[in-house]
């Protein structure tokens, strides 16, 4: 009798189980689905829980979670910030520019209030040598500040000459503050930043990752790059601290763009950085932005995006000036992973004849994103769209170049995490000189990228297609 009890017990408890687990999946996907998200994106998660039902809640947990709205910096602080930016002119401040621009423009400053800059000196990197060798030589020269943001800084060759230069100046007196991302830079040991702190230089990780907020903050990443030397010299892009961003590491070559900024946008890229640092809980920087404007320099609207936003503020503006494009499209980006929107976009941009180039690197740093960038390459041919694969090493570089007057140098790559869950910057710049320089580059790296035929393309073997559909269904959660 007694075993017939527990037998009985042990069904019970055993279905009990099984009804407890399945409301808990049924209730997990009910909120996915009342958030009202992405299509895409919602049909993914739901398709993770109901394969996976175990590993599906504890990706949800980690990956799954919104913090949209969130105020990254009060109200009073922002007031602050905005009275040390330099004077933006309101008036005719966009004259000479299309009625398409203005619109851009407006769209970014209903976004997010972001200021037009006009009149600002820019010069290109396309390798990381010149960049670091020309960012040394600032930080070596700086006199009151120095305000640097990376998603990664390694303890590397070029780390430790970065890290040397950041202490030598803290040592003078010179107010040095570091921002790096804790994902971005797990590996690297604690005395690289505790030697920094002991020089008296301000380093924090950006979300630490650390139970038990583990869960929390792995998703959200700040995968910004951004620094700003004395409130008059800036640089953003697509470059991180790293030796691989000299010499390849892995790959024959590693061609990434990031761009030095002189004149009054270096004030948004300081708000940015401020932003960050009062969202880490520490003092806003009391520092001022002093740049002064260059006589027929490029005009400058810096937009931010992430998590908190309420809007894709990056690829809003990215979508509408696809819209506007009349001539051409060139992008370049290390992973080719568009929302609905983007693809459709680019797609209508090339049946309406617009010359749509996209470059994507052959063999990326990540086999499955890799693998995720190629299952969207049919789509694209069949609209016209031209795909180079880039053929002379790690292709990193986030830049877009549209018609003759208009391009964007970044962080964002064009993907699903991108525009949704990192913390990002790219500037968009009005300059047909830095559109042409842009171009050449694009052009030089083109004759080293092979085109995909589209005939060629449908010939891929079976399992090689299968792999990238398989992993195209996450592409949203990548």
């Amino acid at each position: 009798m007694s075993e017939t009890v527990w037998d009985i017990n042990l069904t019970w408890f055993y279905w009990g189980l099984v009804m407890a687990y399945a409301i808990t999946i049924l209730s997990i996907i009910g909120v996915v689905l009342s958030e009202n998200r992405n299509p895409l994106k919602s049909l993914a998660w739901v398709t993770v829980l109901l394969m996976f039902p175990i590993g599906g809640i504890v990706l949800y947990i980690f990956f799954g979670r919104s913090i949209k709205n969130k105020r990254m910096i009060s109200r009073r602080n922002k007031r602050r910030l905005l009275q040390k930016r330099p004077p933006v002119a309101d008036g005719d401040y966009a004259s000479g520019l299309s009625m398409e621009h203005r619109q851009q423009i407006e769209l970014g400053r209903s976004l997010m209030g972001a200021s037009y800059y006009p009149a600002n000196d820019v010069r290109l990197f396309h390798n990381g040598a010149d960049k670091f060798d020309a960012l040394l030589a600032d930080i070596s020269a700086a006199r009151d500040y120095v305000h640097i943001q990376y998603y990664i800084i390694t303890d590397d060759r070029i780390g430790h000459r970065v890290q040397q230069a950041l202490m030598e100046r803290a040592r003078a007196g010179v107010k040095v503050r570091v921002i790096y991302d804790h994902i971005g830079s797990l590996g690297v040991k604690r005395a690289f930043f505790r030697q920094m702190a002991e020089a008296g230089v301000e380093a924090h990780p950006f979300f630490r990752v650390a139970f038990p907020q583990f869960a929390t903050r792995i998703n959200w990443r700040n995968h910004r790059k951004i620094s700003v030397i004395d409130g008059n010299i800036g640089y953003i892009g697509g470059m991180n601290v790293a030796d691989r961003y000299i010499d390849g590491g892995k790959f024959e070559r590693w061609r990434d763009t990031h761009i030095r900024v002189q004149g009054p946008a270096v004030a948004a890229l300081e708000y940015s950085f401020a932003v960050d640092w009062s969202f880490m809980g520490h003092p806003l920087p009391e520092e001022n932005v002093s740049a002064e404007s260059y006589h027929g320099g490029a005009g400058m609207q810096l937009v931010t995006s992430g998590p908190t936003s309420e809007w894709s503020n990056v690829a809003m503006l990215m979508l509408k000036a696809i819209g506007n494009a009349r001539k051409r499209i060139y992008i370049q980006t290390p992973y080719f992973l568009p929302t609905e929107s983007m693809l459709r976009s680019l797609q209508a941009a090339a049946l309406s004849r617009v010359d749509v180039r996209v470059m994507i690197p052959e063999r990326s740093d990540s086999h499955i994103l890799t693998y995720a960038s190629y299952s969207y390459i049919l789509e694209c041919l069949r609209a016209g769209i031209k795909i180079y694969l880039y053929k002379g090493g790690m292709l990193h570089s986030k830049t877009m170049m549209i018609d003759d007057d208009f391009c964007a140098v970044g962080s964002a790559n064009i993907d699903f995490r991108s525009f949704e869950h990192n913390f990002e910057a790219t500037m968009f710049i009005y300059s047909s000189d830095t559109n042409a320089e842009l171009r050449r580059q694009f052009m030089a790296d083109q004759r080293l990228s092979h085109r995909v035929k589209e005939a060629v393309w449908r010939r891929r073997p079976m399992f090689q297609k299968a792999k990238e559909s398989i992993v195209r269904l996450l592409s949203p959660l990548l």
